[in-house]
């Protein structure tokens, strides 16, 4: 769990699934071959709405078995999220135990499902994102594709430039960090 320096982080409830189940279980599916979402990337959109997925996360998306990518407004920054189908499926799966005419089962369906636009990039890596996407997000002829471990966001480059420095700066200040893999798994530091 991602924590301040020095402090133990307890266990979080999430409301929804956190989908990690789903990226583990298939990360030996093709051994060597990459199943993180990694880097920042500068694309274009067209006039059509059209963009082209970084080659790179297209062999991601290949790595885990799917083409079929979720879109969907982020809950917290302006941008385009962007799921693969499988690992938005284990992401959203908690909505099916909340009460179904609860509010939190309506809000979250109003905010996540109907918002969320099944895609699938072409043999050329080419999609057309929805237009209420675009300008939610204030998207440009120039965009910013940036890896986000188990998805990829869409950006507004000066934003995520501005996004970008001011992540690194908060983690720097909060002194946040990560545990050692060999301590996660209860060995030795």
């Amino acid at each position: 769990m991602v924590g301040r320096a020095g402090e133990v982080g307890g266990p979080r409830r999430p409301l929804i699934g956190t989908g990690t189940s789903f990226i583990r279980g298939i990360a030996g599916r093709q051994r060597g071959a990459m199943t993180q979402f990694l880097g920042t990337h500068k694309g274009k959109l067209d006039k059509k709405g059209r963009i082209s997925v970084p080659a790179s996360f297209r062999a991601v998306l290949e790595a885990l078995g799917t083409g079929d990518i979720v879109l969907f407004p982020s809950f917290r920054h302006p941008c385009i999220e962007a799921w693969p189908q499988p690992a938005f499926a284990a992401l959203s799966a908690g909505h099916s135990s909340l009460d179904i005419f609860s509010d939190a089962s309506d809000h979250l369906a109003g905010a996540l499902f109907a918002t969320a636009h099944p895609a699938r990039p072409d043999a050329e890596g080419r999609l057309v994102l929805p237009e209420d996407m675009i300008e939610e997000a204030g998207l440009t002829d120039t965009v910013s594709f940036l890896g986000a471990n188990q998805c990829f966001q869409i950006w507004n480059t000066d934003r995520a430039i501005a996004y970008m420095r001011d992540a690194r700066a908060r983690a720097r200040d909060f002194r946040l960090t990560l545990p050692s893999p060999t301590r996660a798994e209860g060995g030795t530091p």
